[in-house]
């Protein structure tokens, strides 16, 4: 259940709230929809719910606010626009990693492909999904961790009516089992049809709260289509019938041969055709979407209403063909007979005996009417008219049922971020394509500075030139540093109901955990293929094994390392990939040399015996000569790029930590 009090919206610039005290109830076993024009404050009410934007007001989820829920994912499945993931990753691959993100069984991605009927699409890269195929993916990521309440924006928005039939099945069927389904949509009709309940906006203001029966009794013109080659004649006569009754109808001529009938009922109109002798190829009852500045219509009175509604008790004309909404044909004649044509979509209307243009919006968006108990199907004829012979109806195709409920462990666990970070960083071909650029450019310097000569072995080994900045493989590792956050911020797979990239620990430990290990993994194969290829094309002279291999391999490793996470902290403090490489840069570039000024200069104390110092204030024995691993650290770290290495991790993650409570304490 969904209680929301008193929504609003921060003022922008002096206009006044997109949502202004607008407080409603969603409740379980209940679609419930959010009606309103573009601009009326759906989308913003929404994002006010999930605290995805500043206002005042609160929401409560099943009695908390989403902030006091642990894992809001699993309570409030969340649709807001386009399903914002990497376009390169597959769809299967998208949701098994939101799958370990979530904590839920691997399988569970198989689960809602088959419920959302995405099987067959299970490879395809996000960027080529339609429209309609994206939609089914966003309802999939949302149904994922079983959640008991669905909040979708606008979930038919640029879907074809099949599709829109398949949501809306979706929806009804998770509220059959007990959800919270809160929807919204500019399509009264759809509404009507789709919600147990109806809450309108105007203006950001809460204007009705309905049922959704109530909702199509009052905010829907229920209306009578008429086709008829006799038009002209019928709408006259109708509008003197109605004068000489008193009564308020309204004749609309469609254009051709079709007219619309508000204020009356089926039988009046079948009877007044008989009367005067006028074939008639369709009389069905319907309903039209009064529209925004449409006015009172005629019917508003309390004897027009009565009448309309007594025109649409019982079963009801129209039948549901494929995907749209038709009426049936029926007949007004003596014979019974029936014929069918298609219906115009232009004209004029005829208020008792004046005819004056037709309002386009009052016939552009009709329906077939349904009973008010009832959200669509197949119908039938009422009053005189009897279905016509050649009227094809079919039922939808059968829906396929929900993903079975599963069981979610309740302890966090600690691999779930990095079984999260696996997934993601091995879903696309980024880090395959950085690291098999990287081996290549770092072979090509390597052999071109032999051929140069004058460069030491430990330099030629890493391909790295006086003239850089940065070995090629020190960029690649911090490049993949940064991807490791910017792709978060660029695709926010986890920020569909947070509103941004969530700044945890266990993240960023998962984080700097696989991004120290691919920084090893390339540093380690790019010193091996270097050194294969000086051996294929200057033989085993310049792959000899340096002396201080050991101090060295640590520099190295370090370096790369190094690099790696300082692209991962400072892409997720700046949150973009560019800003994590140039922080990479900056730190040879400009943190170097003022490193190497401090250390300038002659120094009155030296640091020799540390590790016995270290040992008698800790009063430990080093094992396995610890002490030379040490030593080997300090002097690592002495060095000035070590030093404006560590110098720049201290201060990126002092700044990491910063943003992270400054966020939580927002």
């Amino acid at each position: 259940m969904i209680q929301a009090f008193g929504l609003t919206s921060n003022s922008r610039k002096g206009l006044p709230p997109a949502v202004d005290d607008v407080s409603f109830e969603a409740r379980a076993g209940r679609v419930t929809a959010l009606l309103g024009a573009t601009g009326a404050g759906k989308t913003t009410a929404l994002r006010l719910m999930l605290e995805l934007q500043q206002g005042r007001g609160l929401t409560y989820f099943k009695g908390r606010p989403l902030h006091r829920i642990a894992h809001p994912s699993r309570e409030v499945g969340v649709l807001l626009g386009e399903v914002p993931g990497h376009p390169a990753r597959t769809v299967r691959g998208h949701l098994r990693m939101l799958c370990a993100a979530t904590g839920v069984p691997v399988r569970r991605a198989d689960e809602v492909l088959e419920a959302v009927g995405l099987v067959s699409l299970r490879d395809e890269r996000l960027g080529t999904l339609s429209r309609g195929m994206d939609r089914r993916l966003g309802l999939a990521c949302a149904l994922l961790p079983d959640p008991h309440t669905l909040v979708l924006d606008d979930p038919a928005d640029g879907l074809s009516t099949r599709e829109s039939h398949w949501l809306h099945g979706m929806l009804g069927a998770h509220a059959a089992q007990g959800g919270t389904v809160l929807f919204t949509t500019s399509e009264p009709k759809e509404a009507a049809r789709v919600a147990d309940h109806v809450i309108t906006l105007e203006q950001g203001r809460l204007v009705a709260d309905q049922a959704a029966t109530e909702f199509a009794r009052t905010r829907l013109r229920p209306r009578v289509a008429v086709r008829t080659p006799h038009a002209a004649r019928l709408a006259a006569l109708l509008a003197k019938e109605a004068r000489t009754a008193h009564r308020s109808v309204e004749v609309v001529r469609e254009g051709g041969n079709r007219l619309s009938v508000y204020g009356s009922r089926c039988a009046d109109v079948g009877e007044a055709a008989f009367r005067h002798g006028i074939l008639v190829h369709q009389l069905a009852d319907e309903i039209g979407d009064m529209g925004p500045g449409a006015g009172p219509f005629p019917g508003a009175s309390a004897e027009a209403a009565q009448d309309a509604r007594a025109g649409v008790t019982g079963p009801q004309s129209g039948a549901l063909l494929g995907d749209e909404a038709v009426g049936v044909a029926v007949a007004a004649t003596r014979g019974g007979q029936t014929h069918g044509h298609p219906a115009s979509q232009s004209g004029s209307h005829m208020r008792d005996d004046r005819v004056v243009p037709a309002d386009p919006r009052a016939h552009g968006d009709q329906a077939a009417h349904a009973s008010p108990d009832a959200h669509g199907g197949p119908v039938e004829g009422g009053g005189d008219a009897a279905p016509s012979a050649d009227t094809v109806s079919r039922a939808p195709a059968s829906l396929p049922p929900l993903p079975p409920p599963i069981s979610v462990r309740s302890a966090p666990s600690p691999l779930r971020p990095l079984r999260y970070e696996l997934r993601r960083a091995a879903g696309i071909g980024t880090g395959f394509l950085t690291g098999a650029a990287v081996l290549v450019t770092s072979a090509l310097a390597a052999v071109l500075l032999a051929r140069v000569g004058h460069t030491p072995q430990a330099r030629l080994l890493a391909a790295w030139p006086r003239e850089l900045p940065l070995p090629p493989a020190a960029l690649g590792a911090g490049l993949l540093g940064a991807l490791a956050f910017g792709d978060e911020f660029r695709h926010p797979a986890l920020a569909a109901d947070r509103g941004t990239v969530p700044r945890r620990l266990g993240l960023l430990t998962a984080k700097l955990a696989v991004a120290a290990v691919t920084a090893l993994v390339l540093a380690l194969l790019t010193v091996g293929c270097d050194a294969e290829v000086l051996y294929l094309v200057y033989g085993r002279e310049l792959t000899e094994v340096p002396a201080d291999w050991l101090s060295l391999g640590a520099s190295w490793f370090g370096l790369v390392v190094g690099c790696a996470w300082a692209g991962v902290l400072a892409a997720g403090i700046f949150r973009s990939t560019t800003a994590g490489l140039a922080a990479v840069v900056a730190v040879p570039v400009l943190v170097v040399p003022l490193v190497q000024r401090a250390l300038e200069g002659a120094s009155m104390r030296a640091a020799a015996g540390l590790p016995a110092r270290l040992r008698e204030v800790f009063l430990l024995q080093w094992p396995f000569g610890g002490e030379r691993y040490l030593v080997g650290a300090v002097r690592v770290i002495a060095q000035p790029v070590g030093g404006a290495l560590t110098l720049s991790l201290t201060a990126l993650l002092c700044a990491y930590l910063l943003t992270t409570l400054r966020s939580r304490v927002r």
